[in-house]
């Protein structure tokens, strides 16, 4: 393996390495290098990454750096930054940070002036979204819903007119109470896609309404095995629908103007069409 010479690691510097999701293939040339050659890697699982480790034949000082201890241990890591060492942050998988540890150790080597790189490479939610053949010039990354039913649906219920894609990660145990949840808050046609096992041997990714989906994986357990995400479709809004705002200045209008002039007014208030707003208007004047 080529490396880079030590002297290109910089000293004092807290290098963020992406590591595989699955396909060790999926590594780069790049974070080979920092992993080889830095004082110390930060791991999430030092078990885990040992192995990561071990395969491509780097012989590394390991630290645990995990959700547990991570507010402890951070300002341990940062003294020694400011010795200067070098340290790589890792996780189990994909990029650190990303519903993963490091917040708190990024946030204090920036707060203490201690540089921090980052690396690009592989993200689960990144890598799903690329394939899933919905919006991806705008979305919002939710990470995981809550475990418990209410959490989950009063979380969905705020989403509900979220016009962005939305990406969740989920578990082979809550798969199913999360689609459950997602059809009786949002109804079965919300398209989602599940995306599980991304680059390993039984990557598969399938996308339906959510209701046919819940069936779909209701059908076969072996379909919520696995690491998933979901990647769902946005809210579209109904054209036709009128904003709240004009039918709020519509019904001060109407009880000091005759109906014509008020649904004219408020048309060009709210750059809404008069003729839907008289419409409304003598509906609710006749139910």
């Amino acid at each position: 393996m080529k490396q880079l010479d030590r002297a290109e690691i910089s000293a004092s510097t807290l290098y963020i390495v992406p590591t595989p999701i699955g396909n060790l293939g999926d590594i780069t040339q790049r974070a080979l290098t920092v992993l080889a050659s830095v004082d110390l890697v930060a791991a999430e699982d030092t078990r885990h990454t040992g192995l990561l480790l071990q395969h491509f034949a780097i012989n590394a000082r390991l630290f645990a750096l995990h959700d547990h201890n991570e507010q402890q241990k951070a300002d341990v890591l940062l003294a020694k930054l400011q010795e200067g060492q070098s340290i790589a942050l890792v996780s189990d998988a994909g990029t650190p940070l990303i519903n993963d540890p490091g917040y708190h150790l990024v946030r204090r080597c920036r707060e203490a002036g201690v540089r921090v790189v980052p690396l690009p490479g592989a993200c689960a939610a990144i890598t799903a979204l690329s394939a899933a053949g919905l919006p991806s010039d705008r979305f919002c990354y939710e990470g995981f819903l809550p475990a418990k039913s209410k959490g989950r649906c009063d979380a969905l219920r705020a989403l509900s007119e979220e016009p962005r894609t939305l990406i969740f990660y989920e578990s082979t145990h809550r798969v199913l109470d999360t689609l459950q949840d997602m059809v009786s808050v949002w109804g079965t046609e919300r398209y989602v896609v599940l995306a599980r096992e991304l680059t390993k041997t039984w990557e598969s990714l399938h996308g339906a309404p959510v209701g046919e989906l819940l069936a779909w994986v209701q059908e076969d357990e072996n379909r919520r095995k696995g690491e998933m995400a979901l990647i769902v479709e946005g809210h579209k809004a109904d054209e036709e629908a009128l904003p709240a705002e004009a039918l709020r200045t519509l019904a001060l209008l109407q009880a000091e103007l005759p109906l014509k002039k008020a649904a004219a007014l408020t048309a060009e208030i709210h750059s809404v069409k008069k003729n839907a707003l008289y419409k409304y208007a003598l509906e609710q004047q006749e139910a």
